[in-house]
């Protein structure tokens, strides 16, 4: 296993949270508003202390890490990104080398990580302009390629498709399914049932703190349990090409 958590809580937004995440493939985190999503993202990338009971990463806690190794093995990608400096898009993408500098100079492996980073990220178009003249979507592709060029083993990602067109919004999910299945794992908080069910391979849903139902989407995501959790009457039918799409019928 990757992340092992017993009993995790966190003076808001958590409490008792139990579960364990594989070391590769999709794991989705959802829930209703102040379930503890966010929450839990920033534990489990090493920015909420202090915690309360266990969090795990790779044998050893997540508060006994030192920072710069835990950021050699985990990325995070926030839900926003507030820059007052005029940093270019690609400086800001070699930000997300620095867990791995050894000097002042970009070594040819950095070079070679960030241009790939931008490439995915449909961002290399821009490289030159200042992060802080972007659009919201622009930007969120923008810190989705800083994460990716740490590469990571693990990627934990707060809402990654804020602000994204659906287009984008696509293309940023089958990019983290590609990740996954490549041997990485990627944590993520959606408020999207739907991208959850086509993308991840696994799910935890969240409600007052607590992890209310954890397995596959296809498990999890029942009418039943969204209309407990989400107070929403859903129903499950097939959708275009036969895989499983949630429709939406109104409040329970």
């Amino acid at each position: 296993m990757s992340f092992r958590a017993v009993n995790l809580a966190f003076e808001y937004g958590l409490s008792g949270a139990t579960f364990e995440l594989p070391r590769a493939g999709f794991v989705a985190i959802a829930g209703p508003n102040g379930a503890g999503k966010s929450t839990l993202a920033g534990i489990l990338a090493a920015l909420r202390h202090p915690y309360r009971g266990s969090c795990v990463y790779d044998g050893r806690e997540v508060r006994d890490w030192p920072r710069r190794d835990f950021a050699r093995c985990v990325g995070f990608l926030p839900q926003t990104l507030h820059l007052e400096f005029p940093f270019t898009v690609e400086q800001v993408v070699f930000m997300g080398r620095t867990p791995h500098a050894e000097g002042w100079f970009d070594s040819p492996e950095d070079r070679r990580a960030v241009e790939h980073a931008l490439e995915i990220t449909d961002t290399a178009g821009f490289a030159s302009r200042d992060f802080r003249s972007l659009s919201g979507g622009e930007r969120q592709r923008v810190i989705l390629a800083s994460a990716l060029a740490q590469e990571p083993e693990t990627l934990v990602l707060d809402e990654p498709a804020t602000f994204l067109d659906l287009k984008h919004q696509l293309a940023i999910y089958r990019l983290l399914s590609d990740f996954a299945r490549g041997g990485k794992l990627v944590v993520a908080v959606t408020h999207d049932l739907n991208l959850a069910l086509t993308f991840a391979d696994r799910i935890l849903v969240l409600d007052q703190g607590r992890v209310s139902a954890q397995g596959t989407p296809r498990e999890v995501l029942t009418p039943e349990m969204i209309a407990r959790v989400f107070s929403v009457q859903a129903s499950i039918h097939p959708g275009p090409h036969g895989a499983p799409h949630i429709f939406f019928e109104g409040t329970t």
